[in-house]
């Protein structure tokens, strides 16, 4: 069997992109059981209500859905349980000294299989104030305008 190449994405959580500013991102490994591996491989994970907690130098992801596998039998693992990420004693170090400070939370923001190797995409994050998210909003639309506008001028010039 040809050693797998690349990234596959298998869930990403724009939500997050949407409530915070992202201030530093990390990739990280997980620790999976059989099950859960074979259920990724099916494209088949929820990100949404994920967050990362660090508890005595080790990072653990909650609340991240992965279902069941449908054949798997009394070896499978239930959906909504932690998880360990391998991260390197610097980068939770540095995670851990910075998400005491006030208003910091470690999100997940995509699960991505690397070379064969789940991983997980963190991102160190600060809420965003709800005027924040108008204001992306606004602008993420004035951009969307201004491309059609500019995609119509060329059809235009081109005719």
């Amino acid at each position: 069997m040809a050693k797998e190449k690349g990234r596959k994405l298998i869930a990403q959580n724009k939500k997050a992109r949407h409530d915070y500013h992202i201030l530093d991102t990390y990739e990280a490994g997980l620790v999976l059981m059989g099950t859960e591996v074979k259920s990724l491989r099916q494209g088949r994970a929820s990100l949404v209500d994920g967050f990362v907690q660090l508890d005595g130098h080790e990072a653990w992801l909650h609340n991240v859905h992965v279902p069941e596998y449908s054949q798997g039998t009394w070896t499978n693992h239930s959906a909504r349980r932690k998880r360990k990420l391998l991260l390197h004693r610097e980068e939770i170090d540095k995670l851990e000294s910075k998400s005491q400070e006030s208003g910091h939370t470690i999100v997940p923001l995509a699960l991505y299989f690397k070379d064969g190797r789940a991983k997980v995409e963190i991102a160190l994050a600060k809420g965003k104030k709800e005027y924040d998210k108008r204001q992306t909003l606004r602008e993420k639309q004035d951009r969307r305008e201004a491309d059609r506008a500019m995609a119509a001028a060329r059809r235009r010039q081109r005719a």
